[in-house]
């Protein structure tokens, strides 16, 4: 089982920032390409799930590694406290009409996830509850995969410290007020228990779609092994243009 606690959080310190950035350039004009060849096969789609604790580069990954892509096969959804309307349904209703089509890129800013993590910590749901929610998700997963969605989980990872600082930069900065909810500070001295929820969802989430533990303290290693990773998998299924 994972321990978050012992999981880095930051770049192995033998890497230079600049020969990442550069690798990172190469890997976004390759996802610009392998995106036309996605769209024009019209089988697959993709569906990217960030998570991650309040301030730990869910909005940046989106505004960094996917700025190369076309905006016309590329739709991004936030998830965020459901509305009076969406507790009246299933908790996965809300999510269903975002599942991408084929030959689309979907990403989610926060997730389906969310409804285990919150409840979990908070204990507004009875444990049946929850283990069925897990059961749901699993099955969930597994049917976009049968349709030719290929699914891809991110969790960013910080330090209790590199959080702190910047929550209290989202305070202190009229450029980043905004982004700030006094929900926020509510929530993080709840940090060891959303990790430990997080560690169990690690464990019982379908080992066909395993998550991916990023080290997130530092934009350019965040953004390469995101990058890599989707480059790694679109490339992985050979696409060719139709015809050639």
């Amino acid at each position: 089982m994972i321990n978050l606690i012992e999981h880095p959080t930051r770049a192995p310190e033998e890497l230079k920032k600049s020969d990442i950035e550069k690798k990172t350039k190469k890997l976004q004009n390759r996802l610009f390409e392998l995106q036309r060849l996605l769209y024009a096969n019209n089988h697959h789609s993709l569906l990217i799930i960030l998570q991650g604790l309040d301030a730990a580069g869910k909005d940046g990954t989106v505004r960094h590694v996917f700025s190369c892509v076309n905006p016309m096969g590329c739709n991004v959804k936030s998830f965020k406290k459901p509305t009076e309307e969406e507790k009246r349904h299933s908790f996965l209703w809300r999510v269903y009409p975002h599942v991408p089509g084929k030959g689309m890129i979907q990403i989610f800013n926060r997730s389906h996830y969310e409804d285990i993590l919150v409840p979990t910590v908070h204990q507004t749901l009875t444990d049946d509850i929850i283990d069925q929610r897990y059961d749901f998700i699993n099955s969930f997963e597994q049917q976009l995969n049968n349709n030719h969605t290929i699914l891809l989980k991110f969790f960013l990872h910080l330090s209790e410290e590199a959080q702190l600082k910047k929550l209290a930069l989202r305070r202190s900065d009229p450029r980043r007020r905004w982004k700030y909810d006094e929900a926020d500070g509510n929530e993080q001295p709840l940090r060891g228990q959303y990790l430990k929820v997080y560690e169990n969802i690690f464990q019982r989430c379908s080992p066909d779609f395993p998550w991916k533990i990023i080290p997130a303290e530092q934009k350019w290693y965040r953004n390469y092994l995101i990058a890599k990773t989707v480059v790694d998998r679109l490339e992985a299924l050979e696409l060719k243009y139709p015809g050639s």
